[in-house]
């Protein structure tokens, strides 16, 4: 079940991509533009404290040796990230990564979710700096990402 906490930033609701009624005033969240859908990304949480994700391990974003390719793991703790700081932001206001830190701890194989925890460790006025953490399913590190987003 996903939870979206709306009250930071004026009520975006949670719409397809490519929803025509979206009104402009009220942004999707990063995790619903089209990226996000292709590689089949799924926020289950989403608060201004914390945001959580899952991602299947697809054939189609794994490299030989059948593991889950590492730019899809950094695009998960990237997503993961931009919605926490897209929810702390203020009325009007756009986020950007601009910089991203990612430790590669385990390979996930084909075929078994990983799931992703970002929380903030500085939430400012001019940028915001995430810690995500990837795991697979049993629990065990798949990789753990520090990146800072800035406000514009």
């Amino acid at each position: 079940m996903l939870h979206v906490d709306t009250s930071r930033v004026g009520g975006p609701r949670l719409v397809p991509a490519n929803d025509s009624e979206a009104p402009p005033s009220k942004p999707l969240l990063p995790a619903e533009q089209p990226f996000p859908k292709l590689i089949g990304l799924e926020i289950t949480e989403a608060t201004p404290a914390r945001v959580r994700a899952k991602l299947a391990a697809r054939n189609e974003l794994c490299r030989s040796g059948n593991t889950l390719h590492g730019g899809a793991i950094m695009s998960l703790a990237d997503i993961v990230a931009s919605c926490g700081a897209f929810l702390n932001l203020p009325e009007g206001a756009k986020t950007t990564t601009i910089e991203s830190k990612t430790n590669f701890i385990g390979a996930p194989k084909e075929g078994a979710p990983i799931f992703a925890e970002s929380v903030p460790l500085h939430v400012g006025r001019r940028s915001s700096v995430w810690q995500t953490t990837v795991t697979r399913e049993d629990g065990k590190l798949v990789a753990m990402v520090i990146q800072t987003q800035m406000v514009i």
